[in-house]
Formats: C-alpha cells, sequence, structure tokens
C-alpha cells in the first residue's frame, strides 16, 4: 500500500518528538554541556512541549497549518540558537507543504527541504562545520533519492532519518567551524553535535509517525 501523510501525521510527528526529546533531555544537555552552553536539552523539552500544548487549541487542519503552528511556538519559546533555526526550518516547511491536504513522497521530500534552506537561510552554515546541517542534509538528499526512485511518504521519511542519524554520529570527529562550539577549536572533535542529534531525533520521530509506531 502506498503510503501519504496527512494532517493527522503532522500531529502524531510533533507528539513523538516532543515525548523523544523529553526522554532525551539530559542526553542533549550533556552533549551541549561538552561543546556549548548546555541548555539545549532544557530548550528543545520546553518547546517542543509548548508546540504539543499549542496544538491542542489550534484549529488548523492542515500539514501547511500544524508545521506553521510549530514554527511559531518554536520562536518564541526555545531559547539560544536553536529557536530561530527550528522555527525557521518548520516555517519553511510549512510552506512546502502548503496547498495540499496530503503528501506523498515527492511531496515529504520538498517538505524536509525546506526545512534545510530555513536552517541555512538563518544560520548560514553548510556541511562539515559541526552544525544541525550536517544532519539536515544528509536527510534531505536521502529524502530526494529516496522520492525519485518512487518511493511512498513513509520510505522517503525512513531514509531521511536513517541520513540524519548516521550524519548526527559522522558529527563526532569533525572540528566545529561554526556557532558557540567554535570557540573551542580543536578540542570540540570527539563530541557529537547536539543539534544534529536533535535533528536525528526529530526526524527518526516523523518516520515513525508515518510508519504508525508509537516507541522506537
Amino acid at each position: 500500500m502506498t503510503t501519504r501523510v496527512d494532517a493527522a501525521w503532522a500531529r502524531r510527528w510533533i507528539t513523538l518528538a516532543a515525548a523523544d526529546v523529553a526522554s532525551h533531555r539530559d542526553y542533549l544537555i550533556d552533549l551541549d554541556r561538552a561543546i556549548g552552553d548546555g541548555d539545549h536539552g532544557e530548550n528543545m523539552d520546553r518547546g517542543f512541549s509548548a508546540a504539543l500544548a499549542a496544538l491542542e487549541s489550534a484549529e488548523g487542519a492542515s500539514i501547511a497549518d500544524v508545521l506553521k503552528t510549530v514554527a511559531k511556538t518554536l520562536m518564541s519559546t526555545v531559547g539560544g540558537a536553536a529557536g530561530p533555526l527550528y522555527g525557521t526550518a518548520f516555517l519553511r516547511a510549512s510552506k512546502a507543504a502548503a496547498g495540499g491536504e496530503e503528501l506523498d513522497g515527492a511531496g515529504v521530500a520538498a517538505v524536509i527541504a525546506g526545512a534545510l534552506e530555513g536552517i541555512q537561510a538563518r544560520g548560514k552554515a553548510t556541511t562539515g562545520e559541526k552544525t544541525m546541517v550536517d544532519a539536515w542534509s544528509p536527510a534531505c538528499e536521502a529524502a530526494r533519492a529516496a522520492a525519485a526512485a518512487g518511493g511512498d511518504a513513509s520510505a522517503v521519511l525512513e531514509a531521511a532519518a536513517t541520513a540524519a542519524e548516521a550524519g548526527a554520529r559522522a558529527t563526532e570527529p569533525l572540528r566545529a567551524t561554526k556557532g558557540r562550539a567554535s570557540y573551542l577549536g580543536e578540542r570540540s572533535i570527539g563530541h557529537l553535535d547536539p543539534g544534529a542529534v536533535s535533528t536525528s531525533l526529530i526526524l527518526r520521530a516523523a518516520a515513525r509517525a508515518a510508519a504508525g509506531q508509537e516507541s522506537a
């Protein structure tokens, strides 16, 4: 059966993402404490909890509406660099999803591409700089490839999530040249980038939501 995703999927995505971020809150704090301000886990947990609460009272019925609500909430509740970056990601994703009640594989790939474009427009980062782009970029490439091969929404999201997880792991040996971690120079080597890790959690939640899975 060919899977397409709709607004119910988008809501499930954020529900699962909020739960995963909450359960990994301390882990993300530890990762960020090593090379940043140490607040990434707390900020992301607060932001996604707020996004989940906002969706409970939101009236929007489309995927674009859901993602726009998430974007606005993250921008207003998440501190540090993550708020503007993730907020812009979800805002651009919302624009990419506009005009359709459902998304097929190509539509999902466009949403992920929109998120990456938003992050890069806001943060001016590229791959290899030890940032969340190192997870989003391979996710985008994998999503496009899966869609081009005829993959449905679930297959495209699975490909994106798997690539994001590999991208996050690949940040460990990198030297940070962007953001707070860049101040550490060589000392940033040997640590995972917290933004790339949270990206992998969020995209895995999207894939699980499409597959109808309630837990990893």
